[in-house]
């Protein structure tokens, strides 16, 4: 495996290794990785509000 294809690898592996939700999208063009674009949601939980 050449080493640029090994960068690209750990660098996917990082993105998704700290991710919690979302998408990760890997474009390929003549078989070569070429764009990573990555999604990313965050997401918070609301505070109930007691209604009295």
């Amino acid at each position: 495996m050449k080493q640029l294809d090994e960068l690209k690898l750990k660098y996917i592996i990082s993105l998704l290794e700290n991710m919690e939700y979302g998408s990760l999208n890997i474009t390929v063009h003549a078989g070569e990785i070429t764009q990573i674009d990555k999604t990313e949601k965050k997401r918070f939980t609301l505070a109930k509000v007691n209604k009295s």
